[in-house]
């Protein structure tokens, strides 16, 4: 496994890859890596000859009094898991490297980047979607793949992929969850004992809305409800937003006719986190 750190290395690296006739994916992650990650990598080894993961904290994806000086850092565990894992490449780049001096250009998907994390989050998605766009650039893969828990995030990588004509795939997988439904996240170990208990609350809202779904329930404002009551049963964690949406353009729904998606962030204390599932009607 190579380990890359400036911009010319990784693409020295994959300009010998393309020697070869292999299909190269990408993994991007900031990081601190857990199982949900891992399955990304997995899946990638799967589709691809070659996988290259990235890591690197991005810093323009947070807002003022964000996390970014605690985010997780464990670059070392990282490094052993991600070799265990047959991964080919990791490419992590400093802050310099990726946002040289004097950097002023950004990369914006109108419309939809303000819509669910990017309306609590001003600025975030912009951040996201630049970073990846600059990560497509250097690595040029084949297939990139993301998770399904920042849903939001894959529609709008993809949609910035369709605007800007870059040729890659982008493969979305399904969330992972602890085997008490928690989905799996980074920010999970800020979370003490009791706080990982409360953070249920966030899966138990959006089984209730599946529930009610499921016996016939398509009125949005009814589904929301019932998940804002499952919610309020845990006192200790503080809604940010429950909003059940088209899974392609991100706009509020009034009635789930077709595929729609039901998304949630919730404060457990000062951590934020969200999950999201999927409503299919028949």
């Amino acid at each position: 496994m190579k380990i890359c750190n400036t911009v010319e290395e990784m693409r020295a690296a994959r300009r010998t890859a393309r020697s070869g006739s292999e299909c190269f994916g990408l993994v991007p992650t900031m990081g601190a890596l857990h199982e949900g990650h891992l399955s990304l990598v997995r899946a990638a080894r799967k589709e691809c000859g070659l996988v290259a993961v990235s890591i690197f904290i991005n810093p323009i994806q947070f807002g003022p009094g964000e996390d970014l000086a605690k985010y997780p850092r464990n670059f070392d565990r990282d490094r052993e898991l991600l070799e265990r894992e047959g991964v080919d490449f990791i490419f992590a780049p400093s802050v310099d490297e990726m946002y040289p001096a004097g950097a002023v250009t950004y990369v914006t998907v109108e419309g939809i980047s303000e819509k669910l994390c990017g309306r609590s989050r001003p600025g975030h998605f912009r951040g996201v979607t630049t970073v990846v766009a600059k990560l497509l650039n250097i690595v040029e893969p084949n297939l990139a793949f993301f998770g399904q828990k920042d849903a939001a995030q894959a529609v709008i990588i993809r949609r910035m992929v369709r605007d800007l004509n870059i040729p890659v795939q982008i493969v979305t997988c399904p969330v992972v969850r602890e085997q008490d439904g928690l989905a799996m996240s980074s920010r999970n170990a800020y979370l003490d004992l009791e706080q990982r208990k409360s953070a249920l609350a966030l899966y138990r809202s959006l089984i209730e809305v599946q529930k009610r779904f499921i016996q016939g329930e398509r009125k949005v404002a009814s589904l929301i409800e019932a998940g804002q009551r499952a919610l309020a049963e845990e006192p200790s964690v503080r809604l940010d937003y429950l909003e059940i949406v088209d899974p392609e353009t991100l706009d509020q729904l009034d009635d789930v006719s077709h595929r729609a998606l039901a998304a949630v962030a919730a404060f457990v204390g000062d951590t934020r986190l969200i999950d999201n599932i999927m409503l299919n009607a028949a």
